[in-house]
């Protein structure tokens, strides 16, 4: 029975990923880039080396070779290594960060657009205000307000795409209240409360959804910047833009302390545009 099972599944998942591929080939990359840095970022202990905190002043700045297969940092510690273990600490902190953005902001825009009145006026302009900042001067003035801590990045970085967030969940909660379900919930006697919660959400959330993916890569980028500028994660935590501090230095004796890292950004980013992109387009078609 389980092989006949199996002969029926394995078929349709191979014929799926085949469609995908044929049909969305930017997709199929990005799907396969994100779920191989998504592996990497949850079981980094199976695809490490060496410890990313280990040091060995003697094999301080090595090239890349069989045993440091990205070489090593100023103080002997195993590029390749810090950047498996680096990949929790970097997406973690940009989700979270994205997450605690999609759930205030989006709350205040669904309740500011359906509700409307005196506080949606008041929140529509703090909203320009912060959105009258570019992003990493934003992200930079809260940090260095805070201080360079892991909490205190988090906070800063949920502030930094918060205003779109309430955009989004603002004008989409605008479009369904004057929809005939919701006419028809209220002339049923459902409170205005469970029809926001139950119904308005509900329709709105694939907006949010999707503008959290096409986001990511945003702020994965201003994570790695803040980092850079020493604002991020402290040393010796192996963040990707902390690592890139490190390098900074050493760019022209030991590149590789800054290219790998630069480019793990960019993998991670470009998986996550692809797959923000095909979202956004599934979205519109609906």
């Amino acid at each position: 029975m389980s092989q006949s099972v199996n002969s029926t599944v394995s078929p349709s998942l191979v014929q799926r990923a085949r469609r995908i591929a044929s049909r969305e080939p930017g997709l199929a990359l990005g799907l396969l880039i994100l779920t191989i840095i998504l592996v990497v970022a949850l079981f980094p202990s199976l695809f490490a080396t060496h410890s990313p905190f280990n040091i060995d002043v003697n094999a301080a700045m090595q090239p890349p070779s069989a045993e440091h297969w990205f070489g090593t940092d100023d103080v002997g510690r195993d590029v390749y290594s810090r950047i498996v273990y680096g990949a929790r600490i970097t997406l973690s902190i940009c989700a979270g960060s994205l997450f605690l953005s999609a759930l205030i902001g989006g709350s205040l825009g669904l309740v500011s657009g359906y509700f409307g009145g005196l506080a949606d006026q008041l929140l529509g302009r703090l909203i320009d205000v912060l959105l009258s900042f570019p992003p990493i001067i934003l992200g930079v003035i809260i940090t260095g307000i805070l201080g360079p801590q892991t909490v205190n990045l988090i906070l800063a970085l949920s502030m930094v795409y918060m205003p779109v967030f309430f955009r989004i969940a603002r004008a989409g909660a605008m479009s369904e209240t004057g929809k005939t379900y919701v006419e028809a919930a209220r002339s049923m006697g459902i409170t205005e409360a469970t029809i926001l919660r139950k119904h308005v959400t509900r329709n709105v959330m694939p907006l949010i959804f999707t503008q959290y993916m096409i986001l990511f890569p945003l702020i994965l980028q201003i994570q790695s910047a803040l980092g850079f500028l020493g604002l991020g994660v402290q040393p010796p935590a192996p963040d990707w833009g902390a690592i890139l501090e490190q390098g900074k230095d050493f760019i022209l004796f030991a590149p590789w302390m800054s290219v790998f890292p630069g480019l793990a950004v960019l993998l991670a980013s470009l998986s996550l545009i692809l797959v923000g992109r095909a979202l956004q387009k599934r979205v519109d078609q609906r």
